[in-house]
């Protein structure tokens, strides 16, 4: 029988020496390569409950502990949607330490795929062997477009693949028409560590690309009064969950994802959902055949109490540049949904799974932040 591996930033690692915990043994490791291991140790060993922080993206970090139940559920349900099978390969480039990335290594030693391991930056293929041939991925928005525009046939080589995995933020105009030279299927995902990664999938290219997700196999889905999306499925142990995402259902397994409720600006009493605006920004920018790093806020204001506010990364734009992005707005939004300043930061503060941190980024630019 084939002994079983994973190759880990380019070191290979049989499965019974990961058990045994030998590994520690064989290479010299970092702190990101041990705990990877870690993991993979405690998983092949018949762990059953396993202790994970939320990334604190839209809050403060927090423990929870999922079941080993609950993950191989969500694995297997993956598994078998994309059709993936035992000997193919998959590269894992997300952070292992949370929910996304470690979903991945789960996928892989439940399916017996072949793992190539590596850390999670801004372009995981500089890292992967130029040769190597994968059939799945999951990456952030900034990783695969960072891929797509540094890498001289990466189109060839991501369309070998069967599926292709994107989440943890929002998926920006200029990145969404890039997708549509891929061939390969490539899927935005919703859902949270309490949910052992994602409930639902959006198809984001080809003639079938769709605006609203699809459920997942035994989930069910509804609203609260405040018309946030609730999540009831053997993933949650059929307890509700109430998440705070503001959405418009269409049938008993489709939504489409609004926004945040804690992301809506209350601006001379009208109400103005920050998601919406970020969309024109997006195409606003895609215009100027740019695609920096921004979000949208607000500050406090004299006369509307709260003002919608840009932030954006990188270089200021020139004044040329600024006007016509502003003049795109206009012809897209209404007159109270319009940022009434543009802030520029360096680089923006990141969480550990490489997702936009608005409060320290706000923080650091010296704007209120409540």
């Amino acid at each position: 029988m084939t002994q079983r591996f994973l190759t880990l930033n380019g070191n290979k690692f049989y499965y019974d020496e990961i058990a045994a915990y030998s590994f520690r043994n064989s290479v010299p490791l970092n702190g990101y390569e041990a705990k990877t291991l870690e993991f993979c140790r405690d998983w092949l060993n018949g762990v059953q409950e396993f202790p994970i922080h939320t990334s604190g993206s839209t809050g403060t970090p927090k423990l929870i502990t999922l079941s080993r139940q609950q993950m191989e559920i969500s694995a297997r349900r993956t598994v078998k949607l994309l059709g993936l099978k035992a000997e193919e390969r998959m590269l894992v480039c997300l952070n292992t330490e949370y929910i996304a990335g470690m979903m991945m290594l789960v996928r892989g030693l439940l399916t017996d795929m072949q793992m190539t391991i590596v850390e999670p930056v801004g372009n995981p293929l500089t890292l992967a062997p130029a040769d190597e041939v994968y059939h799945f991925a999951s990456f952030v928005p900034m990783q695969l477009q960072t891929i797509l525009q540094e890498n001289h046939g990466a189109t060839e080589r991501l369309d070998k693949m069967k599926a292709i995995l994107v989440g943890g933020a929002p998926v920006n105009f200029s990145l969404q028409r890039e997708l549509q030279q891929l061939q390969v299927p490539v899927y935005h995902t919703y859902g949270m560590t309490e949910t052992a990664s994602h409930i639902a999938l959006r198809l984001l290219n080809g003639p079938d690309a769709a605006d609203y997700y699809e459920t997942l196999e035994g989930v069910t889905i509804g609203q609260d009064n405040r018309g946030c999306l609730t999540i009831t499925a053997d993933l949650t142990e059929n307890e509700t969950l109430v998440t705070n995402d503001i959405v418009e259902i269409l049938t008993p397994t489709r939504f489409r994802w609004i926004g945040r409720a804690d992301n809506t600006i209350n601006t001379g009493g009208v109400k103005v959902q920050t998601e919406v605006v970020e969309v024109a920004v997006s195409e606003a920018l895609a215009e100027l055949e740019q695609a920096p790093r921004f979000f949208v806020a607000s500050q406090p204001d004299e006369l509307l109490g709260e003002k919608v506010i840009l932030v954006l990364e990188g270089k200021q734009l020139t004044d040329e540049e600024e006007q016509q992005v502003m003049d795109k707005m206009r012809s897209i939004l209404r007159k109270f949904e319009m940022p009434k300043d543009i802030y520029y930061s360096p680089a923006f503060s990141e969480t550990p799974t490489g997702k936009v941190s608005r409060l320290r980024t706000m923080q650091k630019l010296g704007l209120e932040t409540d």
